[in-house]
């Protein structure tokens, strides 16, 4: 698809691919193959500026979660907004159709809800509900790691709603704590179906070629990543109980049972099955785990012949009441310390420019009444517009020049031999790569801008670390939100900008 030619070209362009007609489906419970579907969730024609947006919930290849607000309700979602030149040049239409799809037939209280959808001419955008206790990713964090009883009521509750997706023939694929959200109350909640794979069997609807992908494609993250699928075998149900034993593991240790310093390396691990327990898990938890990380899929406790009775009844769960899972407390949630200095748990003053439909304007932003923009100046625009919405927390204006804008930032440490010290990393479309002091709101540094790889490369280890390399000196950071190879792509994209 070409770059240049106006919004209004290509939002017809996007829709003509993403098209779903809106008629009754047959009522059979069985994979549905023909064109329509009924969406219990709208498209509405709302624009962005019907909303207040506020902290940045994830980051995704193509796509951010942020806080919104409807102005008129007072209603709050976690908007997700998706970047359609990039679903389009990464062929990901299929996903998202999918994903929305999906979501939209799903109705369990350990599942996020997508209430309506609505686009602009650059943007999908899927309102979903907000889980304000955050990720179970933050909480492991914040506590180091959890103990048995927190792991075990959080375990059993991603239990039952992976019984429920599994019931309907759908295997997530990205299971880990990351997409673990919590409610208000404490509760678990499953999110992010952007790789969910529908298997023959499947009573969910779906449109015919609704995703195009080979049975063994390869999805998911790193760490949990399960050998049959470095193997190239197909995706089973196997794969999510894989991923659960990895992050139960998780929450007890503080960290994943498979890590190295590289993808690579990991993948070694896993195929190895190189596990170690640590010396304060239970027997219980540590055979738990051993058999949800058995190399043989069929094997794993609710994937076997007994179902998920097996899983249910293994002697971790002792004492889990399974019928009133949502009706018992949850365990206490850990806030983040000294949040005034956190970019993701603040509430930020968004730049409306940088998202399709906004009324003020930075840069010159093509719409259906305007097909004279270059696509030189519609793509520097639409990059800053969907890749800026990390933050716009006007606290870090002041670090910025007049008419620069933000396009990633993140609170990152910064490695160093004796001390490792905080710092917000700022990445700006101008291009420019600032450090800042967030305890004292002081510039520390401006790393030097090349577009040349050889005066200014970034070089990712894992998904938390990653190097900037410049002629005089490499710079190692740590991200807790992991998204090394993200700071890698932002700023190798606007060197070929």
């Amino acid at each position: 698809m070409a770059v240049g030619g106006g919004g209004e070209e290509m939002e017809k362009d996007f829709e003509a691919k993403l098209r779903l007609q809106q008629q009754s489906p047959s009522p059979s419970p069985k994979v549905q193959r023909n064109n329509s579907i009924t969406f219990r969730a709208p498209q509405e024609q709302f624009t962005v500026n019907d909303f207040e947006l506020g902290k940045i919930y994830g980051v995704g290849s193509y796509s951010k979660v942020v806080r919104a607000k409807k102005k008129d309700s007072g209603n709050v979602y976690a908007l997700k907004i998706m970047d359609k030149k990039f679903i389009m040049k990464e062929n990901k239409i299929s996903y998202v159709k999918l994903e929305r799809i999906v979501l939209d037939q799903l109705e369990h209280p350990g599942i996020v809800r997508l209430f309506f959808t609505f686009q602009d001419a650059y943007s999908l955008y899927m309102a979903l509900e907000s889980c304000e206790g955050g990720e179970l990713f933050d909480q492991i964090t914040r506590k180091k790691h959890l103990s048995e009883d927190e792991a075990r009521f959080y375990a059993a509750e991603v239990i039952d709603a992976l019984e429920y997706l599994h019931g309907l023939g759908l295997i997530h694929r990205d299971i880990k704590p990351e997409n673990l959200l919590l409610a208000s109350d404490g509760h678990i909640k499953i999110a992010d179906f952007g790789s969910v794979k529908p298997t023959k069997d499947s009573r969910i609807t779906v449109l015919p070629n609704a995703t195009n992908e080979k049975a063994c494609t390869f999805v998911g993250t790193a760490a949990y990543i399960p050998p049959e699928v470095l193997n190239s075998s197909p995706a089973t149900f196997g794969n999510d109980l894989w991923a659960l034993g990895c992050t139960i593991y998780q929450m007890l240790s503080g960290s994943a049972p498979f890590k190295d310093a590289s993808e690579w390396l990991i993948f070694q691990r896993i195929i190895a099955r190189d596990l170690k327990f640590p010396d304060y898990f239970s027997d219980e938890a540590r055979d738990l785990i051993d058999k949800l990380l058995d190399t043989d899929p069929s094997k794993r406790p609710g994937a076997g012949p007994d179902g998920y009775a097996a899983l249910k009844m293994h002697p971790f769960f002792k004492g889990i009441d399974w019928k009133n899972l949502r009706k018992t407390p949850a365990p206490k949630l850990a806030v983040e310390l000294n949040v005034d200095e956190d970019d993701d748990t603040q509430d930020s003053t968004w730049n409306l420019a940088h998202v399709g439909g906004g009324s003020t304007r930075q840069h010159a932003i093509p719409d259906g009444n305007n097909g004279a923009t270059s696509s030189s100046s519609e793509t520097h625009s639409h990059m800053s517009r969907i890749a800026s919405i990390d933050s716009f927390d006007s606290r870090w204006q002041e670090f910025l020049e007049p008419g620069e804008n933000i396009v990633m930032i993140s609170k990152l440490k910064k490695l160093q031999k004796l001390s490792n010290k905080k710092i917000q990393l700022i990445l700006t479309d101008k291009p420019k790569l600032i450090c800042v002091d967030p305890s004292k709101m002081m510039v520390k540094k401006n790393i030097i801008w090349s577009n040349n790889p050889a005066d200014l490369s970034v070089q990712v280890s894992n998904s938390s670390h990653f190097k900037i390399c410049t002629p005089k000196k490499v710079m190692s950071f740590e991200d807790v939100k992991q998204r090394a190879w993200q700071w890698k792509k932002a700023i190798e994209g606007l060197q070929q900008r």
